[in-house]
């Protein structure tokens, strides 16, 4: 169901390649994807911070209210597009989830600045929806979640219902030190 392959990440800044994790699921429904998440949340810890990519309709969300099934925190977990951000404190002793839409959102990490994500990073986990090039300067350490339709797949989105174009192809890489190392096979 997944392929592992090791990539290497290399950081321009520090001029240091640091090796990172990567994974590819096949998830084949709604469920499937609530099923990846509840198992990535195994994997998350406070401080982790989590971009996920994907069109319109992939299932970030829906992977996301598995995340936060596997967390354990408490409210239903919806899009946070109108509100930009939602904290769900934790029902246990583990981390808050603060989920962020940054869709609309179009001045990078200035822009974000405004949510305190820096503020909550380290007791939270924070999922980021359409982060990428927005908020990857929070942290040098972060799991980049990339959902993508199957070839040929043309249903409007992962929302519950059986269809069978709601395959979709995920691919999860590690990057950092945090990640280094760290064996996601066990994601598929």
């Amino acid at each position: 169901m997944s392929a592992p392959h090791d990539t290497a990440h290399h950081d321009t800044a520090a001029d240091a390649t640091i090796a990172a994790t990567s994974t590819r699921i096949t998830v084949k429904s709604a469920e499937d994807m609530r099923g990846l998440g509840r198992r990535l949340a195994t994997f998350l810890r406070p401080g982790d911070l989590v971009l996920l990519t994907g069109e319109l309709g992939a299932g970030k969300t829906t992977l996301t209210r598995g995340l936060g099934e596997g967390l354990g925190v408490r409210g239903a977990v919806t899009s946070p597009t109108f509100v930009i951000a939602r904290v769900h404190p934790p029902l246990g002793g583990g981390p808050a989830l603060v989920h962020v839409d940054a869709y609309r959102l179009h001045g990078g990490l200035d822009e974000m600045e405004d949510l305190d994500l820096d503020v909550s990073l380290p007791e939270s986990v924070i999922v980021v929806e359409w982060g990428d090039g927005k908020v990857e300067e929070l942290s040098d350490d972060r799991l980049h979640v990339v959902i993508e339709r199957a070839v040929g797949a043309d249903a409007p989105g992962l929302d519950g219902a059986e269809d069978v174009d709601d395959e979709r192809g995920v691919t999860v890489t590690g990057v950092g030190a945090r990640w280094a190392g760290v064996d996601l096979t066990p994601l598929g």
